[in-house]
């Protein structure tokens, strides 16, 4: 891929994100819902929360990082906006700080050796240990090769170290580059195409780009609309005002 061009296209963007992008959701308590609206989101179980307005696990200078890195990843173009004007660094943020940064759902102990390719990576890290470690070695990468912040560097220059990152040309410790850049495309992906009830996706802008309906829950008006573009305004899984307890029409 020559540096000029962008690291990941949207199309190619799109093609993995519908063939490997999963989001894991902790296991809710079963409910019986009666009758019609008004209704109360997330009664049994409410999800952990995303973006609070203050970073939670990522530093500023971490959070710039992360940020310059999903702009990088998914740029702005005609379609939507860029990674990092989606909320992707605020989306990574809040996994980080709960359940998912720590590994709560995964098995922790030894032994750690290298795998198959179907396996996925068997190191020891977290995704918290993974970014903390990861943007430390990428931070002192970049003031010592270009003399500046990897956020503070233009475009290409991003660009030409996320592909060294990817090759495994420049090296990390003692997080491996290829791995640490596989955690940062995953999760700034999962921010892009996530709900934005987890602080990513800001104002459902990648839904809007594809045509995701969202979190509807009754579509029998359409159900005899074929082949018809139906440009539903897309609904978060928050639901809506005059679906709540107590709220508007």
């Amino acid at each position: 891929m020559p540096p000029s061009s962008p690291l990941i296209g949207r199309r190619q963007l799109l093609i993995s994100a519908a063939a490997t992008f999963a989001l894991s959701a902790a296991a809710a308590a079963a409910r019986t819902v009666e009758g019609d609206v008004p209704w109360r989101p997330f009664a049994a179980s409410p999800p952990e929360p995303g973006w609070t307005g203050d970073w939670r696990f990522l530093t500023a200078d971490e959070a710039r990082a992360v940020g310059a890195v999903a702009e990088c990843l998914i740029p702005a173009d005609e379609l939507s906006v860029s990674g990092k004007e989606a909320g992707c660094a605020e989306f990574i943020d809040g996994q980080l700080a709960g359940s998912y940064g720590d590994s709560a759902k995964l098995y922790r102990s030894g032994p750690f050796k290298d795998g198959t390719p179907e396996q996925g990576d068997q190191y020891p890290w977290t995704p918290r240990e993974r970014y903390r470690l990861g943007l430390a070695s990428l931070s002192e990468y970049c003031r010592k090769t270009h003399g500046a912040a990897f956020a503070d560097l233009d475009a290409a220059t991003r660009t030409s170290i996320l592909q060294g990152l990817e090759s495994g040309e420049i090296a990390l410790s003692p997080v491996p580059s290829k791995a640490f850049f596989t955690q940062l495309l995953t999760n700034v992906m999962e921010g892009f195409f996530a709900d934005p009830l987890y602080g990513g996706n800001r104002d459902m802008a990648s839904w809007r780009m594809i045509g995701f309906p969202g979190a509807r829950y009754d579509y029998r008006p359409y159900l005899l609309q074929y082949n018809t573009k139906l440009d539903l305004e897309p609904v978060s899984l928050a639901g809506r005002a005059a679906w709540s307890v107590g709220g508007g029409k």
